[in-house]
């Protein structure tokens, strides 16, 4: 069973941030030999809140939620990743589903715009998103705009 927690920059204590880091880094920087600015000055910008979810003490899946005109003029979800060992068995799918009632929580009734990886845009059209743009590259990965209207 995932705990999931969401949590403002300012309330990380040093053992979440790391572990949101190291997660995060795995598998954007390592896994996908993207060498980019992960650390990019949002994370600790104001109304910026983490989605955190552990299995047994372990961090297993985490989110990025910012809300409208940091990233987009909408609210948007990002950094988007889960622990490489617990993939396959729909876990993307429960943090995106936590992700979005999350959002809800935090800005109701606003629309969510995001930057997907291509190749993931099946996964998130499953939970309404509807591509917006044509593929460009971002870090020399093919991406596409989404948005989820609300």
């Amino acid at each position: 069973m995932i705990t999931w927690q969401l949590i403002p920059f300012s309330e990380l204590n040093t053992q979440q941030l790391y572990q949101l880091l190291k997660l995060r880094v795995d598998v954007f920087v390592v896994e996908q030999t993207c060498p980019y600015p992960e650390l990019d000055g949002k994370d600790h910008q104001t109304g910026v809140h983490h989605l955190l979810g552990y299995q047994d003490n372990e961090l297993v899946a985490c989110a990025r939620l910012l809300p409208q005109g940091l990233s987009y003029p909408c609210v948007s979800i990002g950094r988007v990743a889960t622990l490489k060992s617990k993939r396959g068995g729909g876990l993307g799918h429960q943090l995106l589903e936590q992700a979005l009632k999350s959002c809800e929580s935090l800005w109701p009734r606003e629309s969510i715009e995001i930057g997907a990886q291509e190749h993931l845009a099946d996964f998130y059209s499953r939970h309404g998103f509807v591509q917006t743009s044509k593929m460009y590259l971002e870090d020399d990965i093919p991406h596409i705009d989404m948005k989820l209207s609300k």
